[in-house]
């Protein structure tokens, strides 16, 4: 008898509830492509770590295909997040299971499930070029480029005001 594993449930590394709300596809075609996708979404990355640390990082769960890294879609600078992409699905659960949560560049990496990349991907999506989250942050994060977008700009308004 072959057993097939629950909805949601893959190996020992559960899918989350987050989906890309930009895949194109239906839900199902998602949550099938997240069942055998290889690529992992690497994200809360310090703007400073490099594809080398990645590498480093991600190659001792498997051989990697290849590394996306995340960059603003302004200035083209890595903005903290990135795609891992490997050639096995087991190397990727391991992956999942291993360095979520591990510390790299004094952060603690998130990983997630992606239901593959497409180009395109690889730039920020928030109103600046960078990631959303960054934008609405209102605490100094020097690994992720200091203040948050919003606080940063109110400040040199203001600054400017007083000029």
């Amino acid at each position: 008898m072959t057993r097939v594993p629950a909805i949601g449930v893959v190996g020992s590394a559960a899918l989350s509830t987050y989906r890309d709300q930009h895949f194109k596809g239906t839900r199902t075609e998602q949550e099938r492509a997240l069942l055998q996708t290889t690529t992992l979404y690497v994200g809360n990355l310090s703007f400073f770590t490099t594809e080398e640390q990645i590498h480093e990082l991600f190659s001792k769960c498997g051989d990697l295909r290849r590394i996306i890294m995340g960059l603003d879609k302004v200035n083209r600078t890595p903005c903290g997040f990135c795609f891992v992409e490997y050639y096995l699905r087991a190397d990727a659960e391991m992956a999942m299971r291993y360095v979520n949560g591990t510390r790299l560049d004094d952060r603690i990496v998130r990983t997630d499930w992606d239901a593959g990349f497409v180009e395109g991907r690889q730039y920020g999506r928030g109103k600046s070029g960078g990631q959303v989250r960054d934008e609405y942050r209102t605490d100094f994060d020097l690994g992720r480029g200091g203040w948050g977008t919003m606080v940063q700009q109110k400040a040199e308004a203001s600054q400017a005001m007083y000029s």
